[in-house]
């Protein structure tokens, strides 16, 4: 029986030896330091960069189709909204005047959400524009089930009808793209400005050279007689 133990513990420390050895030995040619940080780096967008706003609502407005507009609300609003000055309300509220006016305002509808009275904005032309491209994004629990519109032009159609229902309210200006320009152009007079100094001060510095030269010429006249 002690033979049988010595044997077999014997093996297990053999066995022991060995693995110990396998592993020294593998540790001379595998590098096995552990890394900095653990997992898998994931790359993320930038959050500034965000998504292109597209153009200018004021430029957008410039353009923008008051008939077109009319067309587009009647098609895709009509079928809860009335737009005629003191109109039913029906799923939705009247809009006609609703530009320039408060949340939730419209005395005659009683169904407004929650949120949407508690918001407490002012549909002004950026809010109504991001209304119309996504109302959930806005006001998160609204009970408004359109899905919002995308193309840029036709929401500023929309919004250049809503505006001539009663509201007039005056367009936003597209200083973007004004100050772009105005940005570019004073850089370039200052560039036109700089290379001018520069011409003047080369021109300078060879009138001064030939201004030396003259000098030279008469000093060596001179030492001749």
């Amino acid at each position: 029986m002690d033979d049988r133990f010595n044997t077999a513990a014997g093996w297990v420390l053999f066995s022991g030896i060995i693995a110990l050895g396998l592993s020294i030995i593998s540790g001379m040619f595998f590098d096995t330091h552990r890394p900095e940080a653990m997992g898998y780096p994931i790359e993320v967008a930038d959050a500034e960069g965000g998504a292109d706003a597209g153009p200018d609502l004021g430029t957008l407005l410039a353009s923008a189709d008051v008939a077109a507009g009319e067309s587009e609300a009647a098609g895709r609003c009509g079928t809860c909204h009335t737009f005629n000055q003191g109109g039913a309300a029906g799923t939705g509220p009247n809009l006609y005047g609703v530009l320039g006016k408060g949340f939730a305002s419209n005395p005659g509808f009683a169904n407004y959400s929650g949120d949407l009275k508690g918001a407490g904005g002012t549909w002004d032309w950026e809010t109504m524009n991001r209304w119309i491209l996504n109302p959930k994004g806005l006001v998160p629990g609204t009970t408004m089930g359109f899905a919002g519109l995308k193309n840029d032009q036709a929401r500023a159609n929309i919004l250049a009808y809503l505006n001539s229902l009663g509201s007039n309210l005056p367009l936003p200006e597209p200083v973007v793209a004004e100050e772009a320009d105005e940005g570019d152009a004073a850089e370039g007079e200052e560039a036109t400005e700089g290379e001018a100094e520069a011409t003047e001060g080369e021109a300078e510095a060879a009138d001064g050279e030939a201004d030396a030269s003259e000098e030279t010429a008469e000093a060596e006249e001179a030492a001749a007689e």
